[in-house]
């Protein structure tokens, strides 16, 4: 059974074993800010019932660092407990979320062998209904929660939540440990390495950095997976400048990652920008 582990004064981190995902907790005194809420309603129930075993005070508002369904289906079940607890989210991550959240269950029911299909298949998809464009700061009493949106990177609207007095910054799937970045069809990987300069600007060499999945990190393992996105997107960029077809772009380089969906994904979605690009020059 996971457990919330106080990673720096009053900052909890769990890690859940279904997609290995963190779930952060802030306290204060006004309550409790729940980083993301997991992938189901039942997960989501799993980890109130965590935190409230952890036993460090209500929940006073949940934030969803993006749209991805095991940061965000576990909404409900907070909504069940605290009908009117605010979920603060980017605009774009609501977005999306409001597109897309049913074609995700729908995923699941295509998939029978999944031990977690019927869960899912009942959750009900809850909205983030406080949302932002760029910053919002959340005034907790004798703490202050800046959230922030550093730019497109994993999704196009990826939130980063700094507790200023403790130096922490939750990162959400900006940053992974326990894999490299996913980089899917709805990722921006030729923005992704300025988006991480921005994160980087947040941090000290003493900042604790809560990513997605996996355990926390410091600056230099930020600097380093930054770094590993910037050859990605040089190398899609050389490719594409060379005339390499984007079915072939994966075997005709060297990459820092092993070759899979991953780095198909950020040349196809690599080369689909260029395109774009290449028209507004044009226009």
């Amino acid at each position: 059974m996971p457990e919330f582990v106080e990673v720096a004064d009053r900052v909890w981190v769990a890690r859940y074993e279904w997609m290995d995902v963190n779930v952060t907790a802030v306290g204060s005194e006004r309550g409790l800010v729940v980083v993301d809420t997991h992938g189901s309603s039942a997960a989501g129930r799993n980890v109130f019932t965590d935190l409230d075993r952890l036993g460090v005070g209500p929940v006073a508002h949940v934030v969803n660092s993006h749209w991805h369904w095991d940061h965000t289906f576990g909404n409900a079940a907070f909504r069940e407990v605290i009908r009117d607890v605010p979920i603060h989210a980017h605009q774009e991550a609501a977005s999306w979320l409001t597109d897309q959240g049913e074609r995700m269950k729908l995923r699941f029911a295509e998939s029978p062998d999944d031990p977690h299909r019927a869960e899912v298949a009942v959750t009900e998809i809850v909205i983030p209904d406080q949302t932002f464009a760029d910053r919002r700061v959340l005034d907790l009493g004798d703490r202050v929660l800046e959230l922030m949106f550093p730019g497109r990177g994993h999704t196009s609207g990826d939130i980063v939540v700094r507790v200023m007095d403790a130096d922490v910054l939750i990162a959400g799937d900006l940053i992974e440990e326990s894999a490299k970045p996913w980089i899917g069809m709805d990722s921006w990987p030729l923005e992704w390495p300025a988006t991480l300069d921005t994160v980087l600007e947040l941090m000290t060499e003493h900042t604790l950095a809560i990513p997605g999945h996996g355990t926390t990190v410091n600056r230099k393992f930020v600097q380093t997976q930054r770094d590993e996105m910037a050859e990605i997107v040089e190398t899609v960029r050389t490719l594409a400048g060379l005339g390499v077809p984007a079915d072939r772009a994966w075997a005709d380089a060297e990459w820092p990652w092993e070759v899979d969906v991953r780095i198909r994904n950020a040349i196809s979605r690599g080369y689909e920008a260029l395109l774009s690009e290449g028209k507004a020059e044009q226009e």
